[in-house]
């Protein structure tokens, strides 16, 4: 408990005397309820239904894996990061170990102690003030903000270093003793003197120069630095991976003469799956298929306690750009050893797995083998050489010799296991997706939509079944195991959706459990309506984002009761984690799970997932920059995108052209003052009622494209919609008085302050293919 309430009360508590409760002690397990308000018995598993309906009814919520707590109420004291600077400079921060949603607090300035900046952790006191949480800071614990990435900007009087990270305003000056070696537009990371700071520019010192602006290569490059993305390897591990041979027979099944085949993106390097399906001749299963998933051994070559195995944890996974990758392990295991190359023996973990004419998954068993894919294809290949000369398509040398022994057979089998998807109906958002392909001297060639094939989702649903048979095996030998976890969405989630879905007139009943057949019915009903865009954006907002647990909660994307990852051990660590276990838990060899990684499973799970967050933060502002780079030089041009983002300091506009996310300023709408409806995702004019909703197609001209913050502002050419008939009537003038003039704060008037270039709203859970974070 966080801080135990003085006077303790008896017998069972009603819902106010619980809420008063937990409100004063700021969170508490049952157990810690129940003792402190004397409860045995009955009166006990009465408290366990009061909770459970709290919950329901939105008024209780989760704080850590135990505890509750009031909703969206905060601690008396907590240990919080500043993660926002508004416009006018306020910093706001939010507790640990809360989501991403939680409720952040306003950082109360306090004149006798120094102001953090972003990213520090500090010890904070909250208390519920009349404009929202409000946090007194009692020490910051770590400021987080001693390094700066910036680009040296050279005048007559001083050098400085302009931060790349749109958030930060700490511009610093260079001492002169090392502003002789630098030039204009050299990219260096840099750290912050120890100083009094109030006043005047602050002092830094050089610590590295990692290139220069205008290289190709700079968008990955400071991606990687800002979001601390360890690079390269050490010594002892580029050793250690080449001492690897690859392992013999010995102990292992010999699954070479399965004509295992890989299918990856045209560029891939490392192949870590590869997959064969053949008919079931098991009389009691006619129709029935016998489906092979074979994966990678990375085991066999990173074994627990060794270097390899302590950089591959450090890393807990691969980072993608698009020029580049910082892989989790060398180049000697994850692009030779352990890829799975056509036509090369590789020691492989795989799974057998048996599939009714339903498509119902009714066995399957693992083996530790050697294995040699017998052909290498493309998406693309495998796609075309299944449509056939009639949709375009056709075979060629490789595709063709093996159409009728192994790919007519994959999409047959995958054909009956999607008898069984269909069945199991997991979550069907849409999300288009761009890549950024490069040019062979390093530039931007182009932006491209990727297409998805239905290659791309046979690969997925075997790579699913697969990752649920692991799941299985070890919950069946009672090994422990890290699962891939995704929550059905909260309570105050599903409210939000059904205030919105009200406004578009679409009902959805807020004592309904969300399930994924719901949502589908919701996605399938509006698909080919005016407001299909926008309720497949709220639907994805509405979602929580998948984490790495030791405990079982499920995957609702899914519609899955387990599930672990297991296909991809050359890039991410959970996988690796669940290799060992199936090692230890089938007598598989002695390089399974140890005790010791048992005990630390909590541990690693927090870690690769903060881990997977950490890339996927340095692949998204990587893309961000390498576009404003191809949008720099179209400065003034008009576009067509659709509003993807209502805030009350502006809209977040995507352009349909090149997927670009950039900003129309709230300041900028014109001489009348917009408030944000979050309930209808809208700016509202408060005179007029004209709206700008999310999901909207408008017209807008890029005003500014800053590659080396990746932040692009946008002009608003469309004109707002007309005043929603059904909503109130709008206010006129000043509020609380009349008359024409602007609100009393004017942060979103014309001439007033401007919201910072390049926020951007938060998502949710994207669909997934291979070679994606499901």
């Amino acid at each position: 408990m966080t801080n135990q309430p003085k006077k303790p009360a008896a017998g069972l508590p009603d819902e106010a005397t619980l809420l008063a409760f937990l409100r004063e002690a700021g969170s508490a397990e049952k157990g810690d309820i129940a003792r402190h308000f004397g409860l045995k018995g009955e009166d006990r598993r009465r408290l366990r239904e009061m909770i459970r309906g709290l919950e329901a009814s939105g008024k209780l919520g989760k704080r850590g894996r135990k505890g509750f707590t009031e909703a969206g109420a905060l601690p008396p004291v907590g240990v919080a990061d500043v993660v926002e600077r508004d416009n006018d400079g306020d910093l706001y921060v939010r507790l640990v170990e809360a989501s991403a949603d939680a409720p952040r607090a306003l950082l109360v300035p306090d004149k006798t102690k120094t102001a953090p900046g972003l990213g520090a952790r500090v010890l904070a006191k909250f208390e519920h003030g009349p404009n929202g949480w409000e946090a007194r800071l009692i020490k910051v614990l770590d400021t987080g903000t001693n390094r700066v990435l910036g680009v040296i900007r050279k005048s007559n009087k001083e050098t400085r270093v302009e931060p790349v990270d749109r958030r930060s305003k700490d511009v610093l000056i260079v001492p002169a003793v090392q502003a002789a070696d630098l030039r204009d537009g050299d990219l260096v990371l840099a750290s912050i003197e120890k100083g009094d700071h109030r006043y005047g520019p602050k002092r830094g010192k050089i610590l590295e120069t990692i290139g220069k602006e205008d290289d190709p290569r700079a968008a990955s490059l400071i991606a990687i630095h800002t979001h601390n993305v360890p690079m390269g390897f050490s010594e002892a591990v580029e050793q250690e991976a080449e001492n690897q041979d690859l392992p013999t027979l010995k102990g292992r099944d010999d699954l070479r003469d399965i004509p295992f085949i890989t299918i990856d993106p045209a560029d891939a390097r490392d192949h870590d799956d590869a997959v064969y399906a053949q008919r079931d001749d098991d009389p009691k299963n006619e129709g029935g298929w016998i489906v092979w998933v074979a994966i990678a051994d990375v085991a066999a070559y990173v074994r627990p306690g060794t270097a390899l195995d302590r950089e591959a944890r450090a890393k807990g996974n691969s980072t993608y750009f698009p020029d580049r990758v910082e892989p989790m392990l060398p180049e000697r295991l994850s692009n030779g050893l352990c890829s799975l190359k056509e036509g090369e023996n590789r020691a492989t973990l795989a799974v057998r797995m048996v599939f009714d004419k339903d498509g119902r998954k009714t066995g399957h068993r693992f083996h530790r083998g050697l294995m040699r894919s017998h052909a290498k294809l493309s998406y693309e290949q495998a796609q075309a050489a299944i449509d056939g000369p009639d949709k375009g398509g056709g075979t060629d040398d490789a595709t063709g010799p093996i159409m009728d022994t192994i790919l007519y057979p994959l999409w047959n089998a995958y054909h009956t296991m999607l008898k069984g998807r269909l069945k199991r109906a997991p979550l069907q958002i849409d999300s288009a997706e761009r890549r950024i392909r490069m040019s062979p001297d390093g530039g931007i060639a182009s932006i491209e939509k990727r297409v998805s094939l239905e290659a791309h989702r046979l690969i997925e649903e075997m790579m699913v079944q697969a990752n649920v048979c692991a799941a299985e095996t070890l919950e069946q030998k009672k090994t422990p195991l890290i699962f891939r976890v995704h929550e059905a969405p909260s309570q105050e989630k599903v409210f939000n959706l059904a205030d919105f879905l009200s406004t578009i007139g679409k009902p959805w009943n807020k004592g309904e459990a969300p399930t994924t057949k719901r949502f589908n019915k919701l996605l399938d009903e509006t698909r080919d309506g005016p407001h299909a865009e926008v309720v497949n954006e709220v639907v994805l907002r509405s979602q929580m984002q998948a984490i790495y647990s030791p405990e079982n909660l499920g995957h609702f994307g899914l519609n899955l009761d387990r599930y672990a990852h297991f296909t991809s051990p050359i890039r991410r660590y959970s996988d690796l984690i669940v290799h060992r276990g199936l090692i230890r838990a089938l007598n598989l060899g002695k390089d399974g799970l140890t005790d010791r990684e048992i005990a630390e499973l909590p541990a690693i799970a927090d870690q690769v997932t903060q881990t997977e967050r950490r890339s996927m933060a340095a692949e998204r502002d990587a893309m961000d920059r390498y576009i404003a780079a191809i949008l720099s030089d179209r400065v003034g041009a008009t576009f067509t995108g659709r509003i993807t983002g209502v805030t009350r300091f502006g809209l977040f506009v995507r352009l349909e052209e090149t997927g670009a996310d950039g900003l129309v300023p709230v300041g900028s709408l014109g001489n009348e003052y917009f408030t944000h409806d979050d309930r209808a995702h809208a700016l509202v004019g408060e005179r007029s009622g004209q709206r700008y909703t999310l999901g909207r197609m408008v017209e807008v001209k890029l005003k500014e494209a800053t590659p080396i913050t990746g932040g692009l502002l946008f002009e608003m050419l469309s004109d707002p919609e007309s005043r929603d008939p059904n909503a109130p009537a709008p206010r006129l003038g000043m509020r609380g008085r009349g008359g024409d003039g602007p609100p009393s704060r004017g942060k979103n008037r014309p001439g007033g302050p401007k919201p910072r270039n390049g926020s951007k709203p938060s998502g949710g859970l994207k669909g997934v293919r291979k070679g994606k974070r499901r």
